[in-house]
């Protein structure tokens, strides 16, 4: 790759970026005030809420025929599978609490990045692909994951069903071929986009308020992250029977860095949030200097 492309390829993703960091830049704003911050509230109106509303818009409009989706389905969660198991062995090698990170290093950010790199680099098919792999990801990640994460449901905590409900609610609708009302749908978009903007204004607050302690193990998970998406993506594009596209795609999204959701479960269930805060920080800025290099082997 020439100078001026890799010079292309970096403002590319400043574009991309931009979003999130004027989000983030409104938390850490805030806390930089010193302005008293809901980060509960918010973290449940994210997750409680918005989320569910965003899954389930996501499954019943996306353009993948149920055949591809399966296609997509079993790719993510083989993919999703290896790269727990590399996180966890990798959390128990350092001795690190595992049920409080293992869902942290395991689920990428396949959502406000991971989709507009899908379609950078892979165009509008790429992009359904990406949605599908989207949607999948976030039931496992809301359901299975915070399950975990908040130790099975067990000292106290209470964990979202909400996903596991939209999900299921979005396969009847697609099994069955009913249209729903355009209201019906548009509701549930709009709902569900307010889940990314309040969960980058958690994590630009939590940023800012983050110990240099849980900063400096932030950036050992996220490595952790990147580390084990890359295993996964290579086990998908070299061990399963899935079109080269797909395991393409399905690669890409599982290099991406941790997911901002990651840091309000760790916060939420475990106390630990700086560190995943961290994590997501440090990851995200290794995966943008990394990306042109990530695009082109998933390519």
């Amino acid at each position: 790759m020439t100078v001026q492309g890799l010079v292309a390829a970096y403002a590319q993703f400043a574009a991309l970026l931009l979003p999130v960091v004027c989000c983030a830049g409104i938390g850490a704003f805030w806390a930089r005030r010193g302005t008293a911050y809901p980060a509960d509230f918010v973290a449940r109106l994210a997750t409680v809420v918005s989320t569910p509303a965003l899954v389930f818009h996501t499954l019943v409009t996306t353009h993948l025929d149920n055949a591809q989706l399966g296609e997509v389905a079993i790719a993510t969660g083989v993919g999703l599978a290896v790269s727990a198991a590399v996180s966890a062995a990798a959390l128990a090698a350092f001795k690190w609490p595992v049920r409080a990170f293992t869902a942290a290093a395991t689920f990428p950010n396949a959502g406000n990045l991971g989709l507009p790199i899908a379609h950078l680099a892979f165009g509008d098919v790429g992009l359904t692909i990406a949605v599908a792999f989207f949607a999948i990801n976030s039931m496992v990640q809301h359901t299975l994951g915070v399950w975990f994460t908040s130790g099975g449901g067990r000292e106290g905590h209470r964990w979202p069903k909400g996903v596991a409900i939209a999900c299921l609610l979005a396969i009847l609708v697609r099994l069955s071929g009913v249209q729903l009302p355009a209201p019906l749908l548009e509701s549930a978009r709009l709902v569900g986009s307010l889940a990314v903007p309040l969960m980058l204004v958690s994590l630009g607050h939590a940023l800012l308020t983050a110990s240099r302690a849980g900063l400096w193990r932030g950036a050992v998970l996220g490595a952790v992250r990147l580390i084990a998406g890359l295993s996964a993506g290579a086990v998908v594009v070299y061990f399963l029977q899935v079109p080269p596209l797909t395991a393409s795609v399905v690669a890409l999204q599982l290099a991406m860095p941790v997911a901002v959701v990651s840091a309000i479960y760790v916060q939420r269930f475990s106390g630990q949030g700086d560190v995943a805060a961290g994590a997501v920080l440090v990851s995200t800025l290794v995966f943008v200097v990394l990306s042109p290099i990530v695009m082109r082997l998933a390519a």
